[in-house]
């Protein structure tokens, strides 16, 4: 706003308060008493227009709740079951949202709680995590391939092809956890940046140009070519997805609280 157009704003409101807001000379201008004091009354309003549209109304109302488009709870079904018994169904609506960018919308109240795949980092002074379960991993590998032929695979096992891959930026800590383990290994693993599309990504893994490793709950697509296995019983203790529900560290409402217990109780603390 330019100068002219401000200066008749405050004129009028000190019109209207019937009050001089500003004491004016050549050289400077400066609040008078009443202008002071209507600042802190302002602040305090703005500040209760903010709780009402971002805090204090969901308090009342049915949770903010995100889930990590990383997973499909629907198929993970004594979590799904705890979600319909929250009524959380028709309020989410963060589909498209990677683990970290659903912390930043919780670290900025724009959401109460969030199911995340590993904790998230940066947030350890304003986030609260509680573990919920684990979420196997999956090989999705082409049918074709003479791996596929046993019941439970390993990494040495198609080490041939390379792994379809994504980018650190999307789970910094699940990204971590897997090179850490990785970087253990006495073979070398091809990578290749994975597909924004998983299908695209499937496609290509049922066509014998690579394999990947997949939620349990997403290995849910059919396709000819196309095969999930489990991983042996050592390499899926050391990959795979820690499910935790996070809130604000200060949030102490009842209803939040109440929401993470349940999640937490989900009998697949294993």
């Amino acid at each position: 706003m330019t100068q002219p157009p401000l200066t008749r704003q405050i004129k009028c409101l000190e019109a209207v308060l019937d009050q001089q807001l500003f004491s004016r000379s050549t050289h400077d201008v400066s609040l008078t008493d009443a202008g002071r004091a209507l600042v802190g009354k302002a602040e305090k309003i703005l500040e209760d227009l903010n709780a009402l549209k971002t805090g204090s109304l969901s308090s009342e109302g049915k949770l903010r709740i995100g889930l990590t488009r990383t997973l499909d709870f629907e198929f993970i079904e004594p979590v799904n079951n705890q979600l319909i018994r929250l009524e959380a169904g028709d309020d989410i609506e963060t589909p498209n949202l990677t683990s970290a960018q659903l912390l930043q919308c919780l670290a900025k109240n724009t959401l109460d709680l969030v199911l995340t795949g590993e904790k998230g980092t940066g947030h350890e002074d304003t986030i609260h995590y509680r573990r919920v379960c684990r979420e196997p991993l999956l090989m999705a590998m082409p049918a074709s391939h003479p791996a596929s032929l046993k019941e439970k695979v390993t990494l040495k096992d198609v080490c041939d092809l390379p792994l379809f891959w994504f980018a650190r930026s999307a789970n910094p800590s699940f990204y971590d956890k897997c090179e850490s383990y990785f970087d253990g290994l006495h073979f070398s693993l091809r990578r290749v940046k994975e597909p924004d599309d998983s299908l695209v990504m499937l496609t290509h893994i049922a066509r014998g140009k690579g394999f990947a490793l997949m939620p349990q709950s997403k290995c849910t697509f059919n396709l000819e070519g196309l095969c999930y296995r489990e991983l042996t019983d050592d390499e899926s203790q050391k990959l795979n997805i820690d499910i935790y529900a996070a809130t604000r560290l200060n949030d102490n409402r009842e209803t939040v609280l109440y929401a993470q217990d349940m999640l937490c109780n989900s009998n697949l603390s294993a």
